[in-house]
């Protein structure tokens, strides 16, 4: 059996909140031993890693991420996207189904499944689709999914606008305990918007998408939630209309939990500058009031995740007209980096926040992860949150380069990614420890 032993490291539990000075010893891909101050008693022939003070957490969980494979893996592939989780301290991603062809069957859930295996360093769970071709009229065949290896459903990029289908796929995932997890966008009332609507979308000449594009679809799900009791995750929220009706539903005791994209944490509508089609999201970036009450939300845990809604996009997509720009940007190598600002700037505690990417999306999707816990899975992240950097997007390792972050200067970095007890990722000297 394998071991390895990491010294001298800030031990953070996001399950506890808790942090100490201590080591770890992880053997044949579990945690073995934890012990404060001292370190635990290790193999003579276990590898010996010196943290140096650094922040040992489990690995991230990033529960939306746009995998282009199969049909379009000149964009991103299962291999380069787990490369960039890898090198951003994330272990296991949750792959949406908005691919070529969609993952609407059992056999396709199959295939990304043993394709991940094959070529992917992290986990990779796939998302099964809630209608057929995520065109929001036939349900899939959720148990067979399910059996197959789908941890939740949903339409990606798509919400399910029809409420009676919503209606029977909330039944149907009552019924096998399933996870349903909405994009809350009314298309109807997005149209042609492209940012949040507003005093500088009409500045730009740009179409605004106002925030009752979020909140009716939102209000509308969480009435069929109450009607039927199935568990419902609002993938991605971005306003303060919307953290008040997800607020109620939880005081109500209603099986509801809701995530929030880096993105729309540290960045607002000001940042799409002169036109910076990188920053063209969904849901767009908001003004900087609702973002502070999202920010408060995630702070007070009316939020459960951050997500880096990673959507790789190439040049043909995002290299045109704001208006005519696809949505969606680079995330999942840059969510600790980014988020880690609210640690800086006082607006987060270091152990809410990685909760909110660890132990929390754990829980939601029934996953052992998330925990610094002997027993538990040996999937951890070594960060330097004082780590200094200018993000350059040539260094990503994502096959496009969509970032909104390009030359932003960040603080704080995944500097060594452990999987199942393996190495897969390091920096220069801690490879060279390992």
């Amino acid at each position: 059996m394998s071991s390895t032993l990491l010294t001298n490291a800030t031990l953070l539990d996001p399950a506890t909140g808790r942090a100490t000075r201590g080591a770890v010893l992880v053997r044949d891909g579990r945690i073995a031993d934890i012990a404060e101050g001292a370190a635990p008693g290790a193999p003579a022939e276990a590898a010996r890693i010196d943290c140096r003070g650094r922040v040992l957490t489990p690995g991230l969980i990033d529960m939306r991420a746009f995998v282009g494979e199969p049909g379009a893996e000149h964009r991103e592939s299962l291999a380069s996207a787990s490369a960039a989780a890898a090198a951003g301290g994330v272990t296991t991603l949750v792959c949406m189904p908005d691919t070529n062809p969609v993952i609407d069957g059992p056999a396709i859930v199959d295939f990304v499944l043993r394709r991940a295996r094959d070529t992917a360093c992290v986990h990779v769970l796939p998302a099964a689709a809630i209608t057929k071709g995520l065109a929001g009229k036939e349900m899939t065949e959720f148990g067979l999914l399910k059996e197959a290896g789908a941890v939740a459903f949903t339409d990606g990029l798509h919400a399910v606008g029809n409420a009676q289908v919503m209606r029977r796929a909330l039944t149907y995932a009552r019924d096998f305990d399933a996870l349903l997890m909405q994009h809350v966008e009314d298309a109807d009332l997005v149209a042609e918007g492209v940012m949040n609507e507003g005093e500088l979308a009409s500045r730009l000449g740009l179409m605004g998408i106002p925030r009752e594009a979020e909140t009716v679809m939102l209000e509308r799900d969480i009435r069929l939630v109450r009607l039927t009791g199935a568990r419902y995750h609002a993938a991605m929220i971005s306003c303060a209309d919307s953290v008040e009706i997800v607020r109620r539903a939880k005081q109500d005791g209603l099986p509801v939990t809701c995530g929030v994209s880096v993105n729309n944490l540290v960045l607002n509508e000001n940042d799409i500058g002169h036109y910076r089609t990188f920053c063209r999201l969904s849901p767009p970036l908001r003004d900087e009031a609702d973002r502070h009450a999202i920010v408060r939300a995630l702070d007070e845990g009316v939020i459960d995740v951050v997500v880096s809604d990673h959507n790789p996009q190439d040049v043909e997509t995002k290299r045109l007209p704001f208006a005519e720009a696809a949505d969606g940007a680079l995330g999942i190598e840059t969510l600790l980096g980014a988020s880690l600002r609210l640690v800086h700037t006082g607006d987060l505690a270091l152990n809410k926040l990685i909760a909110a990417l660890t132990v929390n999306p754990a829980r939601i999707l029934g996953r052992e992860a998330g925990r610094l816990a002997i027993g538990a899975p040996a999937d951890l992240v070594l960060i330097d949150p004082d780590l200094p950097y200018v993000l350059d997007k040539r260094r990503l390792k994502s096959r496009s380069k969509n970032s909104p972050f390009d030359e932003a200067r960040l603080q704080g970095a995944a500097v060594l990614t452990l999987v199942d007890g393996r190495i897969v990722h390091a920096i220069d000297d801690l490879a060279a420890a390992a």
